[in-house]
């Protein structure tokens, strides 16, 4: 608030999604950066967003560390002060420390958060099985125990690099290369399973007033359980910013430069993996009703080894002269899936089979006379075994530009199955009993997601 009527510009990040109805209120996403115009009130503030100013509640952002950081270059990259530039060296001295005491201070509100869901939340829950089941509990509280000890361990690392009496010396860095990190893989898959679980259960008024009461007893913020439950996968994200803006004002003759530089990259491919895998799953509902919607399916799921459909469309499938068949193809990573339109309904497909595209090579055919099918081909790929290049079939695209499209889809399937052996991360977690049975249920096919749950391999990343 001072800063606010001295004049100064400040500038704060959403922590949380403030969703509301309220023309009054000011609605933003986590990560969204906020202007404050006036914060006089200690829970309520005024402030500015991309088109709009509003009220806002306070303890949903945070305060910007550096509300001078305007993006300049990293001190890394600037040429090193000369000597008597004290000034300078002590006012970048002054910046770095503000960076870590930030980190510093988010970590223990962290820890609050987590035990908050684990203690108000979840051993709560534990004590009405007459209202949640283990396989319910599981889903919608995942591994957070794990995550809640890891990051207690993790503070008390910080705790011992932290150089209370000089901040800016602190050598936190290699604290963020702790393989741990994997913690939060099974977390983060399967967290868009819990908000289907705890969007469901809202529904019912008795879960509804018994996670309000949660909240209550613990004393905890004005945020629903999904917002709580939301703070791992925010954290982890949120990581490479942080360590970004540390990496900012660390000098290359720091000795945490090196560190910081190195756990900046890996949480950043951490983040970007996360996200990765956040938009696959969500595609695995989609394809799970897509193939229950073919007609006369044999075979493994698709879901068994796939999590993307790549492309699809019409192509002309040609085996050999006397076999020439129109059919609808789907390309997913590491299998491509053929059927036949029905005959009466052309909104039904009949499945015909797949083919294994770990096993199988695409050659570009140029346009003319094929002699060994004896057929004039145009905007045709041929398909081979990777091994034995024994011809599997051809298959011909109605224009150049479908050829292409195909070719540049071929080619992304590749990349994508190489990409995920490159960090192990096609590594399935073993099925429990309960997962089985469930994915055996008829109620609902969105449980085949259960099926293509990743395991990040961290190791390979940091």
């Amino acid at each position: 608030a001072q800063w606010i009527s001295s004049g100064h510009t400040v500038y704060a990040e959403a922590l949380w999604d403030h969703v509301t109805m309220e023309e009054q209120e000011l609605a933003f996403k986590a990560g969204d950066v906020i202007r404050v115009l006036e914060a006089s009130h200690k829970d309520w503030w005024w402030g500015r967003g991309a088109d709009r100013e509003a009220w806002f509640p306070s303890s949903f952002v945070r305060v910007r560390v550096n509300q001078e950081d305007s993006g300049a270059e990293s001190v890394a990259d600037q040429e090193e002060p000369a000597p008597r530039d004290t000034h300078g060296a002590q006012h970048r001295e002054q910046m770095r420390t503000n960076v870590v005491q930030e980190i510093m201070n988010t970590e223990r509100i962290y820890i609050k958060h987590l035990k908050d869901i684990c203690e108000g939340y979840f051993r709560q829950c534990r004590k009405h099985p007459d209202m949640f089941t283990e396989l319910q509990l599981k889903t919608i509280f995942s591994n957070i125990e794990d995550i809640y000890r890891f990051q207690r361990q993790f503070l008390k690392d910080l705790e011992k690099q932290y150089n209370k009496d000089q901040p800016h010396l602190s050598e936190i860095g290699s604290c963020f290369l702790l393989q741990g990190f994997s913690v939060y893989s099974e977390y983060c898959n399967t967290h868009p399973a819990a908000c289907a679980e705890l969007q469901r259960l809202m529904k019912v008024s008795r879960y509804k007033h018994f996670f309000e009461a949660c909240r209550l007893l613990q004393q905890m913020i004005d945020i629903s359980i999904a917002g709580f439950l939301l703070t791992p996968v925010q954290k982890i994200c949120k990581y490479p910013l942080q360590l970004g803006e540390l990496l900012k004002y660390t000098p290359k003759n720091h000795s945490d430069y090196s560190a910081v530089s190195k756990a900046h990259e890996a949480m950043k491919n951490v983040a970007s993996l996360i996200n990765e895998r956040k938009r696959r799953l969500e595609s695995v509902d989609t394809i799970a009703h897509w193939q229950v919607a073919i007609l006369h399916w044999e075979g493994p799921d698709v879901l068994e080894r796939s999590s993307e459909l790549i492309h699809s469309g019409e192509l002309t499938r040609i085996v050999r002269q006397s076999k020439i068949q129109q059919r609808s193809f789907f390309l997913f990573d590491h299998q491509l899936v053929f059927c036949k339109k029905d005959v009466l309904r052309r909104d039904l497909l009949h499945y015909r089979g797949q083919l294994d595209m770990d096993q199988t090579e695409v050659v570009d055919v140029p346009d003319g006379r094929d002699p060994d099918l004896g057929l004039t081909l145009r905007n045709a790929l041929r398909l081979r075994h990777a091994s034995t290049l024994e011809f599997v079939c051809v298959l011909c695209c109605r224009k150049a530009q479908d050829k292409q499209r195909w070719l540049e889809a071929f080619a992304k399937e590749r990349h994508r199955v190489k990409e995920d052996q490159e960090i192990g991360e096609l590594n399935r977690i073993p099925f429990t009993g309960d997962i089985k049975q469930l994915l055996k249920s008829k109620e609902s096919i969105c449980l085949k997601a259960f099926k293509v749950l990743f395991i990040f391999n961290f190791n390979c990343l940091i």
